[in-house]
């Protein structure tokens, strides 16, 4: 039998935390392993108990989401924890600072439990939580903000059929949606992906995301 997906909780309400923690411990693939109010003790939790997946919130005591999963996913971390956000929709400024602090996907707060489960599952094998409906409006409105950074990869190393993947990725679109525009197959998208993920050294399609609007590729 496969291991159980091993997650850890933090948000600073005892409600929903304890709803999450219920939700999750009743799937048969899952156990929690530990549960926080906090940023601080999220962080010491994840380091001692090294789950599979820590659910985050964003606004916290002590130290915030954000802060906290840069310390525990973020660039020239040796051992990176997969990290899960999770937001209500009027926070979704913080969102985009999350993903660039090394999250692997987001929720919103009233996503039905299927989609959390998803999101735990989907994180947990390495897969990166974008939810379509919702990233043009979290990440697109900020945009503007958005300005590149030194030590961004150098775009000019992709071609302009992987450009053009890249900008459908940050659009929001599934490999199924970015091979029917293209009129190519999925496990060619997939090629591309690949190739473009290795090219800018990027962890998955979340940074993507955020590289492309870094990059100003997509407006």
């Amino acid at each position: 039998m496969t291991a159980p997906v091993r997650v850890l909780v933090c948000d600073d309400q005892e409600l929903i935390r304890a709803g999450f923690a219920t939700i999750i411990d009743a799937q048969p693939d899952m156990e929690i392993v530990g549960e926080c109010g906090d940023g601080r003790a999220a962080v010491d939790l994840a380091r001692r108990l090294r789950p599979d997946v820590v659910v985050m919130d964003i606004r916290m005591p002590v130290l915030d989401g954000i802060e906290a999963t840069r310390l525990l996913a973020g660039a020239g971390v040796p051992v990176p924890v997969k990290v899960l956000v999770v937001t209500t929709f009027n926070l979704d400024e913080y969102v985009y600072e999350a993903l660039r602090a090394g999250a692997s996907g987001f929720l919103l707060k009233d996503a039905p439990p299927a989609q959390l489960l998803h999101g735990i599952r989907t994180v947990a094998t390495g897969g990166a939580l974008l939810a379509p409906e919702v990233t043009r409006q979290l990440v697109g409105r900020y945009a503007a903000r958005i300005r590149p950074a030194e030590g961004d990869p150098d775009g000019g190393a992709l071609t302009p059929r992987e450009l053009e993947v890249l900008r459908l990725i940050a659009e929001g679109l599934s490999n199924s949606e970015i091979a029917a525009a293209l009129v190519i197959s999925q496990e060619t998208v997939k090629t591309y992906v690949s190739r473009i993920l290795t090219k800018l050294d990027l962890r998955d399609r979340v940074q993507a995301v955020v590289y492309a609007y870094r990059r100003g590729l997509v407006t």
